[in-house]
C-alpha cells in the first residue's frame, strides 16, 4: 500500500537519482520559485506549511489511488486548512495530450465505480450541472490534472502524469468570500496565470455553483481555450453494466 508522504519524509525515503525524488524535487521547485510565482498561491501556502500530502504510485492506477484516498480522506482536516493530495505517477515516453486527458477520466470513472459511499445529496451526478463534483468516500473533491504533453500551459505541466485532489471544503470561505482579501487572492491567481502560461487563461476556470459553471472542465485543460471535453455523463454511472456503460459515455 502506497503511504501518504510529508515533503520531509519524501525526501528521507528518496534519494536523489530515484523517479520519486526527481518528480517532487520538480513540483516543489516550480511552487517555490521567487522569480517565476506559481500561479495557485494556495497551493503554495500548503506546500510551504507542509500540508500536502504525497503519493507515488507505479502504475497510476484506479485500485491503488482509492486505497491512497481512503487513508488520505478521513484525515484531511488534520492536515490543514490548505491541503491536497498530490498524486505522482512513474515518468515514461511523452504521449500526446489526448492520451493523458482520456487516461485522466477513465481513472476517475474507475474510481467512482469502486466507490461504495452515497454520493453527498447536493451534489449532482450528471457532469453538465453547476452542482457536479467529483466525489469519493462521501467528499467533494476537485480535482487537477498536469501531464508531460501541456506545453503552453505551462501550469498544468509536469514531467510525469500527475493527479491533485483537493477536498471541497478547502475552498469553503475563498471561491464564494466577498472579503476583500479573498477577492484579492483569487485576483492574483489571475493575474500569476497570465504572466506563467503561454496562453491566456481558460475562459472555462469558474466559481463551484455559479449557473454558468461547469466543474469537470477544469478538471484537465489543454493547451487551447476551447471548451474541455469529458468522455461519460456520468462518473461511475454503469458499475458494471453493460447497458449502463452504453448509457453513461458520451457518444
Amino acid at each position: 500500500m502506497a503511504r501518504l508522504l510529508t515533503s520531509g519524509e519524501v525526501r528521507s525515503l528518496h534519494d536523489s537519482p530515484s523517479w520519486q525524488r526527481v518528480v517532487f524535487s520538480e513540483f516543489e521547485s516550480t511552487l517555490t520559485s521567487k522569480s517565476r510565482p506559481f500561479p495557485c498561491v494556495f497551493g503554495v501556502a500548503g506546500l510551504k506549511a507542509d500540508q500536502l500530502r504525497y503519493v507515488f504510485l507505479d502504475p497510476l492506477e484506479p485500485e491503488p489511488l482509492a486505497e491512497a484516498l481512503r487513508e488520505y480522506l478521513p484525515a484531511a482536516r488534520g492536515f490543514g486548512r490548505m491541503t491536497s493530495l498530490v498524486v505522482f505517477g512513474r515518468p515514461g515516453p511523452v504521449q500526446n495530450i489526448e492520451h493523458y486527458r482520456s487516461r485522466f477520466w477513465n481513472i476517475l470513472d474507475g474510481l467512482e465505480r469502486m466507490d461504495t459511499a452515497p454520493r453527498p445529496e447536493l451534489v449532482d451526478r450528471q457532469l453538465d450541472s453547476p452542482s457536479w463534483e467529483f466525489c469519493f468516500a462521501g467528499e467533494p473533491i476537485f480535482v487537477v490534472c498536469n501531464s508531460p504533453a501541456h506545453v503552453l500551459r505551462q501550469s498544468r505541466r509536469s514531467t510525469s502524469f500527475m493527479i491533485t485532489f483537493q477536498p471541497r471544503w478547502v475552498f469553503e470561505g475563498i471561491t464564494d468570500s466577498e472579503e476583500p482579501a479573498m477577492k484579492k487572492a483569487l485576483t492574483t491567481v489571475r493575474e500569476r496565470l497570465r504572466a506563467f502560461d503561454a496562453i491566456s487563461p481558460s475562459p472555462h476556470l469558474g466559481v463551484y455553483g455559479a449557473e454558468e459553471n461547469r466543474e469537470y472542465r477544469q478538471y484537465f485543460i489543454d493547451d487551447s481555450n476551447d471548451t474541455p471535453v469529458c468522455p461519460f455523463h456520468n462518473l461511475g454511472r454503469s458499475k458494471g453494466t453493460a447497458e449502463d456503460d452504453k448509457e453513461g459515455r458520451v457518444a
